[in-house]
């Protein structure tokens, strides 16, 4: 076997250990000695990639590290990106699958007019308006309506804005409409893995609810700016925060290398119960000390912070704890509201969840219905259970 043959071995070995390589950011990764206690900076540049070791500083050659980071690199870029595309048509059944299937007429309602179709295998009857059924009112004015007040819009305004584009409906059936598409949407997307980088923030920002202070905690990719885990509790410092952290392992499948907050004590116990361990490449290093200036900051975070101020002053507070709209606020930013340091990107599409179409919101209720909450019947319109 040539050298050169040797050292792609080598690095596919490393990169196979994923305790033997760290991501630090897109541009740079740690690599440890196979034979040593050191470690290897493995930076890109515009020519390609540089390493910190001897086999590449003294013989110029692509080293075992920058192999490692190569493969690395490749098996992040193929993870398979979830794309969510809108349904607008099918040529099979929802309920089994089969391609035989035929349109059974029209059915008419204020929506619109909406294909019905019949499975000739299952003999069951559905249609495509998914997550929109038996709604007296098209999805486009839904949708519209929750544009309009995650955009930051009251509840009456957005009821406002909704007649003028011949909508007629009452403030409380936007909220209801709210309640009822952020939880189906939560739900599902809940269950889509965000690809978010080593480094995560994490903050506190205090919100009343029906007149009484608490604190409303957050957990955010640093590279992506994903939103990934949300807590309230009644205290700042002293508030029992391991549910976020135990929240945002299970949703991003992994940890951080590295975590950024301010000094409250609940953050370091948090960290040192949910994300510490005996052994020292399996840890994730804290940094407490943050400030407004220099390279460590938390102004990411007090970013999107304001994301949540801003909606709450409109709302002057919130009712309940369980409210919909801090999940509401959540999803919009991840998933629906491009991101001017993400290049217009949305934090779920750097995270690698591709949501297609111009209706977003659309997207996301139909891929969330389908196929469990479909208008399906019976011949002579008669619902069937599943």
């Amino acid at each position: 076997m040539q050298v050169q043959d040797l050292r792609e071995v080598r690095g596919r070995e490393i990169c196979e250990k994923k305790t033997m390589i760290r991501r630090v950011n897109a541009f740079k990764y740690e690599v440890k000695s196979q034979v040593g206690n050191g470690l290897y900076e493995v930076i890109a540049n515009n020519y390609g990639w540089n390493c910190s070791c001897p086999d590449y500083k003294y013989r110029g050659v692509k080293c075992k590290h920058i192999w490692a980071v190569e493969f690395s690199f490749r098996m992040r870029v193929a993870v398979s990106t979830e794309a969510l595309a809108p349904i607008t048509e099918t040529n099979s059944c929802i309920f089994c699958g089969t391609k035989h299937i035929r349109r059974d007429g029209l059915r008419h309602n204020k929506a619109g007019d909406l294909q019905i179709f019949e499975c000739l295998e299952c003999k069951k009857y559905f249609t495509i308006n998914l997550g929109f059924e038996k709604m007296k009112h098209n999805p486009k004015g839904i949708t519209m309506a929750m544009q309009l007040y995650f955009s930051g819009e009251s509840l009456r305004n957005t009821q406002r804005s909704l007649e003028l584009l011949g909508v007629k409906v009452s403030h409380q059936t936007v909220y209801k409409w709210i309640t009822k598409y952020v939880g189906l949407m939560q739900r599902y997307l809940d269950k889509i893995t965000p690809q978010v980088g080593e480094t995560w923030r994490a903050d506190e920002i205090f919100v009343k609810f029906s007149g009484k202070m608490n604190y409303v905690f957050a957990m955010m990719d640093d590279e992506t700016r994903f939103w990934i885990a949300q807590q309230v509790t009644e205290k700042k410092g002293t508030g029992d925060v391991r549910p976020l952290f135990q929240q945002a392992r299970e949703r991003a499948g992994k940890k951080p290398n590295l975590l950024i907050t301010d000094g409250a004590p609940n953050f370091a116990l948090a960290n040192k119960r949910e994300y510490q361990t005996r052994y020292a490449n399996d840890t994730t290093n804290h940094i407490r000390d943050i400030r407004f200036d220099g390279t460590v900051h938390n102004n990411k975070m007090e970013r999107m912070n304001g994301e949540v101020r801003d909606r709450e002053k409109t709302m002057r507070g919130l009712k309940n704890i369980d409210s919909p709209i801090l999940k509401g606020v959540q999803l919009y930013h991840n998933f629906i509201k491009p991101h001017m340091g993400l290049d217009g990107k949305t934090p779920a599409e750097a995270a690698g969840i591709q949501v297609k179409g111009e209706n977003k919101w659309l997207t996301i209720i139909q891929n969330a219905a389908y196929p469990t909450k479909v208008d399906s019947m019976e011949k002579g319109g008669n619902p069937i259970k599943s």
